[in-house]
């Protein structure tokens, strides 16, 4: 079964015939289902599409990492802005990073425990299914945490 580059069923014919086509045209003959019965041919530019392929691919595998900062002294209307927006950021399919930095004398060593408890206090509050994919963590100055939605599998 042979197919036209406009989608046109050209019907059966011998492989030579189709390529001598295809070669006219200045295009390549493609095998687009070689399990039907009879196998179905195609008349594209491989290159082209090739290239649809690669970019149908990239589009689809595209997921951010959306960041959400607080901060150690951030108000409770603050956090319901942040937690709205993270909300949105998850439904969407991002994944989130929630990311708190320590200035000044907030890094003394008491504050990180006060930290991590404004960042489990966020999480709590979230009121959303979410994945834990990496736990609260210091990173030098910075507590981290990344979370995604959970699926519904």
């Amino acid at each position: 079964m042979i197919i036209d580059e406009n989608g046109q069923s050209l019907g059966l014919m011998p492989t030579n015939q189709a390529l001598e086509l295809a070669t006219d045209k200045e295009l390549d003959l493609v095998e687009v289902s070689p399990l039907a019965q009879p196998p179905v041919c195609k008349i594209i530019d491989y290159g082209k599409f090739q290239y649809q392929q690669s970019r149908n691919q990239q589009k689809a595998k595209r997921v951010e990492t959306k960041v959400i900062r607080l901060s150690l002294g951030i108000g409770q209307h603050d956090l319901e802005v942040k937690k709205k927006q993270a909300i949105k950021f998850l439904e969407q399919g991002h994944n989130l990073k929630i990311e708190l930095r320590l200035k000044g004398r907030q890094k003394a060593f008491t504050f990180k425990d006060k930290a991590k408890g404004v960042i489990s206090q966020f999480l709590q509050n979230l009121g959303l299914e979410y994945k834990m994919d990496k736990a609260i963590e210091a990173q030098g100055h910075t507590l981290t945490a990344a979370i995604s939605k959970k699926s519904n599998n």
